[in-house]
């Protein structure tokens, strides 16, 4: 048979992302969308907390409104806090292009968050300059593949805070 990449599970993408792998899950294009479901899906089913290899990483839910299509789409989005911002970084695992969802809330920038068991509505707004290296610095405290991310690739990687409005 030809050579045809590997399927890879939704597990196995768990840890490739934990390993900093991320090349090798890009490899099989509904990977992502499948790690994406099963996160959602044990999120909302454990009050937020997700298990395995992500087991303790800070993540939260955002429904957006799509760019291109206008549809409602949920994406686990890693997070640090700002005060009362939440910090997500648009790393995409250092890959040369920024995660569709960056477009999305670019776009849409009207967004509902879920973190933990709270759900709330918040406007997404990109930072520049000095702010965005802070942040982007504080978010590779918790979650050093940051910086790993940011050596792979030539762009700047966006950082985006979402800041509550209801």
């Amino acid at each position: 048979m030809a050579n045809t990449p590997e399927k890879i599970s939704p597990a196995l993408a768990r840890q490739l992302i934990r390993d900093g792998n991320s090349d090798r899950l890009n490899t099989d294009p509904h990977a992502v969308d499948a790690l994406n479901q099963s996160v959602i899906e044990e999120f909302r089913a454990n009050q937020g907390r997700v298990s395995g290899p992500l087991e303790g990483w800070p993540v939260l839910l955002v429904t957006m409104t799509g760019a291109k299509t206008g549809r409602t789409l949920v994406r686990p989005v890693c997070y640090s806090r700002d005060g009362d911002r939440l910090v997500v970084i648009a790393s995409r695992g250092g890959a040369p292009r920024n995660p569709p969802w960056y477009y999305n809330l670019v776009a849409n920038p009207v967004v509902t968050v879920e973190v933990g068991t709270e759900k709330f509505r918040a406007r997404a707004e990109q930072v520049f300059g000095s702010e965005r290296t802070r942040l982007f610095d504080a978010a590779a405290e918790i979650l050093p593949l940051f910086s790993d991310y940011q050596k792979k690739t030539s762009r700047e990687i966006p950082v985006l805070t979402l800041t509550r409005t209801d």
